[in-house]
Order: structure tokens, then C-alpha cells, then sequence
């Protein structure tokens, strides 16, 4: 695919979702050009490692070693940390909400809500506590 197309990290998320398509949400995700492998276990990471290599191949897709990362015990991902742990939350996103300047107007609390909103499942009744923000 040529470099410079305004649609290329679509086109090729698209591609790698039907490529994956029964491996998906198992032990690959793919984000735009991001292809993320994952695995509780390192024997089942290197069959999985395998099955994604033996696809892309299979395919006439090839991989820039130089932008990859392999053996990473703990990878940033999305705003989230994966690890063998599960997902995390980036504390520096954290710091950032709990600095947010104060909203004073309904557009600047969207942006916070929206903000916040994409971290609600690491916090507790967050419909609760952001529900008189929601009202208006």
C-alpha cells in the first residue's frame, strides 16, 4: 500500500481484521497499524506469535522488525497498560483528569465527560458520580 494515502491506516486495519478475523479479541488486536499479541503464558504467546506470522505470510505481508516489540512483559497500549496482570490504567492519564481545570461551560465539560467517560469502567459507579454532570 502506498505511503501518503489518506485512508491507509483504515484500509489496513480493515485488511488485518479479515485476516484475523477468527483470532480477534482472542489473542490479536489490531488498531489502525498496530498489531498487539497477547497471551497469559510465554509457550501459548509463541504459538500465537507463530499463527499471526504464518497468516501474514500466507497473505504476502511482511513486518518491519525495527518496529517491533517482542518478549514485552508490560506494553502500553491505547491509553492502558496490558500485562499478564490484565489492563491497567495509565496513571499519567489519571493525573491529567484529576488537573483538568474546572468546566465552565457546556463544551469544556463534554471534553472532560469524554475524557473520563473513556476510563469508566476503572472507576467505581461512575454513572453515579457523574450523573448530575449529565443532566444538562
Amino acid at each position: 500500500m502506498p505511503f501518503g494515502l489518506c485512508n491507509a491506516s483504515s484500509s489496513f486495519q480493515a485488511t488485518m481484521n479479515a485476516f484475523f478475523k477468527s483470532e480477534l479479541c482472542k489473542f490479536v488486536l489490531v488498531f489502525f497499524d498496530d498489531i498487539l499479541i497477547y497471551s497469559r503464558f510465554w509457550e501459548v504467546h509463541l504459538k500465537h506469535i507463530k499463527v499471526v506470522f504464518k497468516i501474514l505470510q500466507s497473505q504476502h505481508f511482511f513486518f518491519k522488525h525495527s518496529k517491533c516489540a517482542f518478549k514485552q512483559v508490560k506494553v502500553e497500549f491505547l491509553g492502558h497498560f496490558i500485562s499478564n496482570e490484565g489492563v491497567q490504567v495509565n496513571e499519567s492519564k489519571i493525573a491529567t483528569m484529576k488537573n483538568w481545570p474546572r468546566p465552565d461551560n457546556v463544551t469544556k465539560l463534554r471534553g472532560f465527560l469524554g475524557l473520563t467517560g473513556y476510563y469508566r469502567k476503572f472507576v467505581r459507579n461512575y454513572g453515579t458520580i457523574v450523573n448530575l454532570l449529565t443532566q444538562y
